[in-house]
């Protein structure tokens, strides 16, 4: 990404906001490694433990954030047992979206990568929302070096 520090081979340290989770055996395929589907599981880790954190909300009352898409790279295959670390940075702030960039972690090798647009929409009409000032400061400490 243009504003990665590492574009061709993140490193944990490149992101702002750091999340762990744990792989369970019952993540696993039949081949005995994490199932890919797993990894949008991992990548939500890394944006709720950011966009819902209860101490700092950025939600808006009366609205929710709800992906519009959502590109995911797989580097590498994971196995259990372990951990994963999730890194999540904000790539930029439009009206009512989010562009995240994420990496996925495993003993510190970078096994996917992924590009989130998040949008915030109004629970009652479902369409865009506008981010308030409050989110926009708070998103802005997730930013990527410019």
């Amino acid at each position: 990404m243009e504003t990665m520090k590492n574009k061709a081979n993140p490193v944990l340290d490149d992101f702002p906001a750091k999340a762990f989770d744990k792989i369970r055996y019952s993540d696993t395929d039949r081949q005995g490694h994490v199932n890919n589907a797993v990894f949008s599981t991992f990548l939500e880790t890394g944006r709720v433990e950011m966009l819902l954190s209860p101490e700092e909300p950025m939600l808006s009352e009366g609205t929710s954030f709800v992906i519009a898409n959502l590109n995911l790279q797989l580097l590498a295959e994971i196995h259990w047992p372990g951990k994963v670390d999730i890194g999540t940075g904000v790539l930029s702030i439009g009206n009512s979206s989010i562009r995240l960039y994420q990496g996925v972690f495993q003993n510190g090798r970078c096994v996917a990568t992924a590009e989130t647009v998040i949008v915030q929409v109004d629970d009652t009409t479902a369409r865009s929302s506008s981010l308030s000032e409050q989110a926009r400061a708070l998103l802005s400490r997730y930013q990527f070096d410019q």
